[in-house]
C-alpha cells in the first residue's frame, strides 16, 4: 500500500522550514528529472541544479540558498541528502514481517526466541541460539549453535550464520551473506597443507549493515570484530581476525586479508584490497582499486594503480613503466659521473 503524507507532516518530521502548501499530499519520492506532482524530490548534488527550475515535483528538499530562487513548494533543510534518507523510510514498500514462527521452521528445543520475533519459512535455528524482540529471520536462513541476535535485527532470506556469531541491535544482513565461515588458515608441513581449526567467532556491533553475498570469516583464536555503525556493501570478503572500527563504510568487492585492523570513520571504495597483519588508522579514504600493502598511520586519502586512459595511451605508459628500472640505473651512472667531476672542471679517468 502506498503511503500518503501531507507536506506539513513531513516538515514537522524533519524539523524543516515549509515553503508552500502544508496540506499538499505526498505519496512517494523521485529524482528531480522524474518526480511528479505528488512526489517529493531533493537537490543534494550541485550538478543536478540544472533540473531544479523546470521539475514537476510536488515539493523539493532544498538548502536555504537554493530555496531563495525556487518558486515551487519546498522543505528547507540543512542537509537535503540526509533528510531524504530519513524520509525514505516513510515510503519504503518493504513488507513488514508479523511476529511469530512459521510452521515449517526448525527450532532447537533450547533455543530462546522472543515472542515478538518473526521466524520465516524453512528457517533452521540450532541449539543455544538467542533471538531478541523485533528480530526478523527470513525464509531459509540458517542460525548456527549459540548465535545471538540483538533487538530489531533483520535477516533477509538465505542468510547463514555459523556457530558462535554474536550480532548487536538493529543489524541488517542481506541475502546470501555468510558470517562465521572458517577462515583460510593452513600450515605448510613439508609441502602438505595442514588445516588449522578456526576456534574463534564473529562479533558484530549495533546498527551494522551487511550486503548481499558478503562473507565475514570467524577468527582463528579470538573473534573477528565489526564495530558499531559499520556499513558493508555486496560481495565483500573479510578474513579471520580482521577488526573494523566504528562507522567505517566499504563499497562492493573489497577484500581484507587476515588480522588486518581498520580504524573508525574510514571509507573504502570499490575493489580495494588490503594485505594481512597491517593497521589503517582512523579517518582514511581509499579510492577504488587501491592495493594497500603496508600500514597507514596518517589520516587522509590514498590511491594506487593508474586511472583509465585510451588503450593506445595506456600501452605507451605501460611500456615506459617497464623501462623505469633501466632508466633508474642509467640515472645513477650519470649522477656518479657528475659527482666525479672535480671543482676545477677536470673529469675522472672514466670520463
Amino acid at each position: 500500500m502506498t503511503a500518503t503524507m501531507k507536506l506539513g507532516q513531513l516538515a514537522e518530521f524533519l524539523g524543516a522550514t515549509l515553503r508552500g502548501d502544508a496540506e499538499k499530499e505526498i505519496t512517494g519520492l523521485a529524482t528531480l528529472q522524474e518526480a511528479g506532482p505528488a512526489q517529493l524530490s531533493f537537490l543534494a548534488n550541485p550538478q543536478y541544479r540544472k533540473y531544479l527550475l523546470d521539475n514537476q515535483a510536488g515539493a523539493v528538499l532544498l538548502k536555504a540558498a537554493d530555496a531563495e530562487t525556487y518558486a515551487g513548494d519546498a522543505l528547507v533543510v540543512a542537509d537535503p541528502y540526509s533528510s531524504y534518507a530519513r524520509v525514505s523510510h516513510l515510503f519504503d514498500p518493504k513488507p513488514k514481517a508479523a511476529a511469530g514462527i512459521h510452521p515449517s521452521a526448525v527450532i532447537a528445543a533450547d533455543a530462546l526466541v522472543d515472542p515478538a520475533a518473526s521466524i520465516g519459512a524453512f528457517a533452521v535455528i540450532e541449539s543455544g541460539v538467542r533471538i531478541a524482540a523485533g528480530v526478523t529471520i527470513g525464509a531459509h536462513c540458517f542460525i548456527g549453535a549459540r548465535c545471538e541476535i540483538g533487538e530489531g535485527g533483520w535477516l533477509a532470506p538465505r542468510v547463514t550464520l555459523y556457530h558462535d556469531v554474536r550480532i548487536g541491535k538493529r543489524v541488517v544482513i542481506q541475502s546470501g551473506a555468510v558470517l562465521g565461515g572458517e577462515g583460510f588458515g593452513f600450515a605448510n608441513e613439508k609441502g602438505i597443507w595442514q588445516k588449522i581449526a578456526q576456534i574463534g567467532g564473529v562479533t558484530i556491533g549495533d546498527d551494522v549493515e551487511i550486503g548481499v553475498n558478503t562473507a565475514i570469516d570467524r577468527g582463528a583464536l579470538a573473534d573477528t570484530l565489526i564495530g558499531n555503525g559499520v556499513k558493508l556493501d555486496n560481495q565483500i570478503q573479510i578474513a579471520h581476525n580482521v577488526q573494523i572500527g566504528d562507522h567505517t563504510a566499504m563499497a562492493a568487492c573489497v577484500g581484507i586479508s587476515g588480522s588486518t585492523k581498520i580504524g573508525k570513520h574510514c571509507m573504502l571504495a570499490g575493489g580495494v584490497g588490503l594485505v594481512g597483519h597491517i593497521e589503517v588508522c582512523d579517518n582514511v579514504f581509499l579510492t577504488g582499486m587501491t592495493m594497500v600493502t603496508h600500514s597507514i598511520t596518517e589520516p587522509g586519502a590514498y590511491s594506487s594503480g593508474t586511472a583509465m586512459q585510451p588503450a593506445a595511451e595506456w600501452r605507451k605508459s605501460a611500456a615506459r613503466i617497464r623501462q623505469l628500472d633501466d632508466l633508474a640505473r642509467r640515472l645513477r651512472q650519470l649522477e656518479k659521473r657528475v659527482g666525479d667531476v672535480t671543482p676545477g672542471g677536470n673529469a675522472s679517468s672514466d670520463g
